[in-house]
């Protein structure tokens, strides 16, 4: 496969073979413990950097850190001094978010193309963030009782935050919760992915050269088993802000009982995207394809079962197959690339297995279907764009997060039986609807439960727009006011003034 010019790697870009510390109250430190795990580029193998492994002790020294600076210096900072550091934060992302976008692909493996096309999303959140930061107020509350007693709310902020995210995307998870902690006046501790720490650590760094003070931001790279679990049991945390698996999720809010913290669950998904006869079909085709082969398919609100209107079911999933085998795979660095790796050789594993499973169970691969070995992809984590026909509901395809670009698609014939069809799933993250017919669209929009529904479109995503989902997809809400809400508690005060 002819490879463009790539994208160099050069020693600015924070991935050159060194060792990297963590960052707690201000300074870069070593673990506690010595330790240290190496992140690798999952296109070649290459090490990227050597990075302290955060546990259990390092944990307790970021907690005191941003607990000292919550009931310290940050506590005095007004709401336009917050605003001030996030539009400095953000203008500091822009300068150098060729660099942040670069370091994202390099650690996870997404296309160049897609971690560049990020820049408006990115630079979007930071700056809706610091503009809530000014926003925030109580409300005065006529009461009922008898004699003058005067009853207003304050909104206040919710404390330390341990925020622990996932590998699919870093650069858009860290300000997704460093964000709203800042705006209203928290502070945080960020725990990335071990397999994906280098962006966190980066945007550490620009939060420092913003002057945002000491041990308002804390990044802590580690295990989930050892950091991510001292985090979320650590009585010092007011709330654990989680991305991740549902499995992980649950966990969590067992390790929350402890002081009763509060948390906010973003989880997996097995996003139905339905196909009608009626819709437009050349704008279809492409949207429910890349609903899926986006980042390799490593997108927990990804519409993977896809049900298609059964007298068109034929034509249109030999369509998105065709779209699927013309997609290019590669390194992320390459320009042309559309599909990059998987971003672990774990990851690996459980897609290939998913794979190997789907034809035991006796569905079809159109295309894909295996891992990708040709030439240089043999070196990484990669698997094509994989679309699977003759699927039914009870499949374990059809049914689990592959977290992978594969594709379930599902005829149906009725739209009452696929309203309960769609719904048979124990997730509710995301949805799609594809038709030209307004009636249709309301009446799923109505009927799906899933936090978010897409109609002709897939994936459309903005700061000032709550995104979050159903059942085991998780609860609260990240966007949006409701996301700021999550990171403030309510304080009813009664003055008597007679």
């Amino acid at each position: 496969m002819a490879q463009a010019e790539m994208i160099p790697l050069t020693r600015h870009a924070f991935a050159d073979g060194s060792f990297k510390r963590m960052l707690i109250d201000g300074k870069w430190v070593d673990a506690a413990s010595g330790k240290h795990f190496e992140s690798r580029n999952p296109a070649t193998g290459e090490l990227l950097a050597t990075v302290a492994e955060g546990d259990a002790e390092d944990v307790n020294r970021a907690v005191a850190a941003a607990r000292k600076a919550f009931e310290g210096p940050w506590k005095k900072f007004k709401p336009y001094e917050r605003q001030a550091l996030l539009l400095k934060l953000a203008d500091l992302v822009e300068r150098n978010f060729d660099e942040l976008s670069s370091l994202d692909t390099l650690d996870m493996g997404a296309p160049i193309s897609r971690t560049k096309s990020m820049r408006l999303r990115v630079l979007g959140m930071l700056r809706y963030y610091a503009g809530q930061a000014t926003s925030i107020h109580g409300e005065t509350i006529p009461n009922s009782l008898p004699g003058e007693i005067f009853s207003y709310t304050l909104k206040e902020p919710i404390g330390v935050v341990g925020a622990i995210i996932p590998w699919n995307g870093p650069l858009g998870a860290s300000i997704w919760k460093i964000g709203p902690a800042l705006a209203t006046g928290c502070t945080v501790i960020l725990k990335p992915a071990e397999e994906a720490p280098l962006t966190s650590l980066r945007l550490g760094e620009l939060a420092l050269e913003a002057g945002i003070p000491p041990g308002v931001v804390n990044v802590v790279p580690g295990y989930g088993e050892t950091a991510g679990a001292a985090l979320a049991a650590h009585p010092g945390v007011d709330k654990v802000a989680f991305t991740g698996s549902h499995v992980t999720g649950q966990s969590i809010v067992k390790a929350s009982a402890g002081n009763l913290k509060r948390v906010s669950l973003e989880l997996g998904g097995k996003s139905p995207d339905i196909v009608f006869a009626d819709a437009d079909l050349e704008s279809a085709v492409p949207g429910a394809s890349m609903a899926v082969f986006a980042n390799s398919g490593q997108i927990c609100s990804a519409g993977t079962r896809l049900f298609v209107e059964q007298r068109v079911y034929d034509e249109f999933v030999d369509r998105v197959a065709t779209f699927g085998k013309g997609l290019r795979v590669g390194n992320g660095l390459d320009p042309e690339t559309q599909i990059g790796p998987l971003v672990s050789e774990q990851q690996l594993d459980r897609v290939t297995g998913y794979l190997s499973l789907g034809k035991e169970e006796g569905a079809r691969a159109l295309t894909g279907g295996a891992r990708a070995t040709d030439g240089p992809l043999s070196r990484g984590y990669f698997v094509p764009p994989t679309v699977f026909a003759n699927v039914r509901d009870d499949m374990r395809i059809a049914q689990e997060e592959i977290f992978g670009p594969v594709i379930s698609a599902i005829p149906f014939k009725d739209v009452d039986e696929l309203v309960e069809r769609a719904n048979s799933t124990m997730f509710g993250l995301g949805s799609g609807v594809w038709t030209r017919d307004v009636s249709k669209a309301h009446r799923l929009a109505s009927a799906i439960r899933a936090g978010s529904v897409w109609v002709n479109c897939y994936q459309a995503m903005d700061p000032a727009v709550p995104f979050g989902g159903y059942k085991m997809s998780g609860y609260g809400r990240e966007s949006g006011l409701q996301h700021v809400e999550e990171y403030l508690n309510v304080k009813a005060v009664w003055i008597k003034t007679a």
